[in-house]
């Protein structure tokens, strides 16, 4: 006798909302999202936990890539440019925390950027011909520049020195949109190669549990939080508004990801 298999229905889910309008998806991912942050907001007292994990798990993200490229010799389908500016907001923020704080995020932020040194390193000295230049095309300087310009004019103020503020922002900033490069590389490839997307699917749980500490942090402090020394500023408004770019960016990849 033949065993009667149940018929999983995720698949016909996952179809199915492939095939609704954009406006929809976006609802629906919202939705997903808050019910998440609810659950864990009831299942995880220590809410700080929430960060320290999607430090955690960005790190674990950088562990798939050695692998892939101690064991497969080859960078194909990943970005030099999404590395390096990864690298360059890593630098940018342990400068200023190594200053005014330290701290698990300290260590966590070290681990990061020395393994995306290390991924740099094998891109472009060990592996570099198996690299591909010509779809990494997103010219660096549309990233760079206008993070910039944006940290300039919008920073915090009374956490750091002047000119501290300014680089904190840019580090923010910059990271909200590093995994840009990569994107568009898939986008030019036409494909995903499996170790990348375990990858940037990290970045996107990593990016949820960032968000949703802070969000969580809103809701506790009843909006309070938004408020920097009892005055109103431009800086918070925009910090978060980074934190929810960067995850839907990654939402629609972790959604065909997920459905692959």
């Amino acid at each position: 006798m033949g065993i009667k298999r149940r018929k999983s229905t995720v698949n016909p889910l996952l179809e199915w909302v492939g095939k609704q309008p954009m406006k929809v998806k976006i609802a629906m991912a919202a939705t997903s999202m808050l019910c998440g942050l609810i659950a864990l907001n009831f299942l995880v007292k220590d809410h700080s936990l929430f960060y320290i994990s999607s430090q955690a798990i960005h790190a674990a993200g950088i562990l798939v890539l050695i692998y892939k490229l101690t064991t497969r010799r080859t960078c194909s389908g990943l970005s030099l440019k999404t590395q390096e500016l990864t690298a360059l907001f890593l630098v940018v923020r342990l400068g200023v925390r190594f200053l005014f704080e330290d701290g698990i995020h300290t260590i966590l932020d070290a681990a990061i950027l020395v393994s995306t040194l290390w991924v740099m390193y094998m891109i472009r000295v060990k592996l570099n011909s198996t690299y591909n230049k010509e779809l990494d095309s997103l010219s660096l300087s549309y990233v760079v520049l206008p993070t910039a310009i944006l940290a300039i004019l919008i920073h915090p103020h009374s956490y750091f020195k002047q000119v501290d503020e300014v680089f904190w922002a840019f580090s923010t900033y910059m990271e909200a949109v590093s995994v840009l490069p990569q994107l568009r590389l898939m986008q030019n490839a036409k494909m995903v190669e499996p170790f990348t997307g375990h990858y940037v699917f990290a970045l996107g749980v990593a990016r949820f549990l960032g968000c949703g500490h802070w969000l969580i942090k809103i809701y506790e402090t009843r909006g309070e939080f938004l408020l920097l020394d009892g005055t109103v500023t431009l800086w918070v408004p925009m910090f978060f508004l980074c934190e929810m770019v960067q995850t839907f960016i990654l939402a629609d990849f972790c959604y065909y990801y997920i459905k692959r």
